[in-house]
């Protein structure tokens, strides 16, 4: 019996293991990269950057490399390295792009600027053996459309000329934005009132109560209360944590990239300072691709408050997102936190009390951040007091479309959208008529211009089947196709959907399908519609909808169908 074992075993030895083996050649150039930096498995998509960034793409022995060098699975690796829109894998016998990649926005505010005009351009215009011209979902420059990114430079307002020249002259990298500071924000009085929480001056209940007194909302789009957030968090076992979420990806919405542009120590005190209220022993500023040149003014700014002493060393983690939208839902960036796949965690339980690595995690939208200092400096009353018809606050709105001057306006809570196109849009764009408006970005519905003298708050636009989400206002004309805008947002979710639930993956594409074939038949998109809202994982299948749920709410007549509303 052991004879035939052994012969058995014999015959089934292999001369080497299944699978691909690493090519010792691979893991040395990994190694020199990696150098002294952690292999930790939460690191993983920002080794994957750093080795796409100095090859300019992922070979499959490299992520073979990769994989044995930070000991996973190659599956592990190879997961998430083709989970991601920016990553390019290039698989045994493909070849690799070419050099220089042009990614041109084609979400809608930049298709009304002639976003898919300029593609075809360019994919006609440029030479395909050094560049590849790629259709991309929002770059965050909707108010200056159409926009590219060209290699890791932003380019908007775009045009074949500028796009060529750039290329030509390997200005791949993108400018600096004129910024405060650490020492100009501390001229201004830039972290006084962490100084004061740190030094026992003002106490964390304190800071709960002010918040809660000013009735601060959530920023990001669900609106949660931000005290009663802080205070769940706060009363959580330790460890805990915080993360900022900066990957806004939404058609229409750029408020954040505007505010870590402009000021981005006011962030990243407001992050300081929920911190030490909840208790958080590390913060993680997750920060989408498309913004790379916040991406050194991030890592400049934090390393200045880390050599100030304002900061101890490795308290704040700049993160790089790797272009998914779904990682813009809180525990889909938790999820690319820990190194894995954005797909979104089915809840209960929730982040504020198992996030990120399981311990409880406070998650705050950037502009939600940026008001803390001011609240707490100013008062409850004095925010309370700066809305109209009622409303509370002030709210960066991201305005783009058919008006004169888009751009992101500081603007009163409960301001309506005609306020808001004539008082700080300038009115509609010379030959434009107002047709319809999204209040709350791609995924916040399409409301008639009878309807847009409705105040723009949280609360206030859910009868008619729409939001606020996160205050991106895209104005429309009557030059405008509903039916082609609708179909260009289901085009985005559809592309952005993470593909892990069946309503959501599926729905989305037989949706556009339906759309682009102009089938409007109201009780086929009603279903899919109400399927996706009830059934989907995240809010983006249930989400997802909305944009058709108004063509059949407000548009029937102007479309010529028969609709109610689902």
């Amino acid at each position: 019996m052991d004879r035939t074992l052994k012969e058995f075993a014999r015959r089934r030895a292999r001369p080497q293991p299944r699978g691909r083996q690493p090519d010792p050649a691979a893991i040395a150039e990994v190694r020199a990269l990696l150098g002294e930096r952690p292999r930790r498995r939460d690191l993983l998509i920002e080794h994957l950057h750093r080795l796409q960034d100095a090859t300019g793409h992922l070979s499959a022995r490299h992520l073979a490399a990769l994989a044995e060098e930070m000991r996973l699975s190659q599956a592990e690796v190879f997961e998430v390295a083709t989970f991601y829109e920016h990553f390019d894998v290039v698989r045994d016998g493909e070849s690799p792009p070419p050099p220089v990649t042009v990614r041109v926005c084609t979400s809608l505010p930049c298709a009304l600027a002639g976003g898919e005009a300029l593609l075809e351009q360019l994919r006609g215009a440029l030479d395909p053996a050094r560049v590849r011209v790629l259709p991309a979902s929002c770059v965050g420059a909707c108010d200056r459309a159409p926009a590219c990114r060209i290699g890791r430079r932003p380019l908007a307002p775009a045009d074949g000329e500028a796009v060529a020249r750039l290329v030509q002259e390997q200005a791949l990298e993108p400018e600096l934005p004129a910024y405060h500071g650490l020492e100009a924000y501390r001229n201004m009085g830039g972290y006084a009132l962490l100084q004061r929480l740190r030094s026992g001056r003002l106490s964390p209940e304190a800071v709960i109560e002010a918040l809660v007194a000013a009735d601060l909302r959530g920023m990001g789009g669900a609106g949660f209360p931000t005290g009663r957030k802080w205070a769940i968090v706060r009363a959580q076992p330790a460890p805990r944590y915080v993360a900022v979420n900066a990957d806004e990806g939404e058609p229409g919405t750029f408020k954040d990239r505007f505010l870590l542009s402009v000021d981005p120590h006011r962030v990243l005190e407001g992050a300081l300072i929920a911190a030490e209220v909840v208790g958080a022993e590390r913060i993680y500023v997750y920060l989408r691709d498309e913004y790379p040149e916040l991406h050194r003014v991030l890592r400049h700014e934090i390393a200045a408050l880390e050599a100030a002493g304002l900061a101890a060393p490795g308290l704040i983690e700049l993160r790089r997102g790797a272009g998914a939208y779904i990682c813009g839902e809180e525990s889909a960036m938790i999820e690319s936190i820990e190194g894995r796949r954005g797909l979104p965690r089915h809840r209960p339980p929730y982040v504020a009390s198992v996030g990120i690595f399981g311990r409880p995690t406070l998650v705050n939208n950037v502009e939600t951040l940026f008001w803390v200092r001011d609240i707490l400096e100013k008062g409850a009353d004095w925010w309370c007091a700066q809305g109209r018809r009622g409303h509370k606050g002030l709210r960066h709105f991201s305005l783009s479309g058919r008006v004169r001057r888009p751009g992101v306006k500081l603007a009163p809570a409960g301001i309506t959208a005609h306020e808001l196109i004539e008082e700080y849009g300038g009115g509609m764009a010379e030959g434009h008529q107002l047709m319809a408006y999204l209040p709350g970005g791609a995924s916040g519905g399409i409301l008639p211009a009878e309807l847009a003298d409705i105040p723009l708050d949280f609360g206030t636009l859910e009868p008619y089947g729409a939001f606020i989400g996160s205050h991106a206002v895209i104005v429309l004309s009557e030059q405008d196709d509903l039916v082609a805008v609708a179909a260009n947002l289901m085009r985005f979710f559809a592309h952005e959907s993470c593909g892990q639930c069946t309503p959501c993956r599926v729905g989305t594409e037989k949706t556009l399908q339906l759309l682009e074939a102009g089938e409007l038949d109201e009780e086929r998109l009603a279903d899919l519609v109400r399927v996706m809202r009830d059934a989907s994982i995240c809010g983006l299948g249930q989400a997802a909808g909305n944009p058709v749920d108004s063509l059949l709410r407000h548009f029937c007549r102007r479309l010529g169908i028969d609709g109610e509303p689902s």
